[in-house]
């Protein structure tokens, strides 16, 4: 069969609902608030045609720019030979989500402020700087015989060749 090139060639997993989850979206979809400067994600939605973004950007995380009646511009990464292209387009509110990349960076923001307004009021130095996992602590294994029990030592027996 000859190699097809359509918008949506070879999107048979990627345009497909989940198991019992067909049909139209929720409301709560529509009413989402979206806010300029705030992160999506976009994830086509199947069952709306209209406003559908191309395959390439679906599972791309992209800034909000513009809010339209019922679209949403967004600003998305896209690399193109060897460069990343920034890239503007206009996705209905059917097809994005609320990301979740910067949750953690919020909260540890959070977090921070919150430490240094301790450290103001105790005057102690704090550091705010996130540290890689260090090794764990050391300690001294209990003997599983109880105390005073014998401690056998196992070792390898010595290699013979027996030919």
């Amino acid at each position: 069969m000859p190699h097809s090139y359509g918008t949506r060639a070879r999107t048979r997993h990627m345009f497909a609902k989940p198991f019992r989850k067909s049909g139209l979206p929720n409301l709560s979809q529509y009413l989402m608030d979206v806010k300029v400067g705030d992160y999506v994600d976009i994830f086509c939605d199947p069952s709306i045609h209209k406003g559908m973004p191309h395959k390439h950007y679906h599972g791309r995380t992209g800034i909000v720019f513009n809010i339209t009646k019922s679209a949403v511009g967004l600003r998305v990464n896209k690399p193109v030979n060897g460069r990343i292209i920034e890239k503007r387009i206009h996705v209905r509110i059917e097809h994005i989500r609320k990301s979740n990349c910067q949750k953690e960076i919020i909260a540890r923001k959070a977090a921070n402020e919150e430490a240094k307004k301790k450290a103001r009021e105790t005057g102690v130095k704090v550091n705010l700087k996130r540290q890689p996992g260090q090794p764990k602590e050391a300690y001294f294994l209990q003997n599983p015989g109880g105390e005073g029990a014998e401690i056998t030592t196992i070792q390898p027996l010595p290699f013979s060749d027996l030919v």
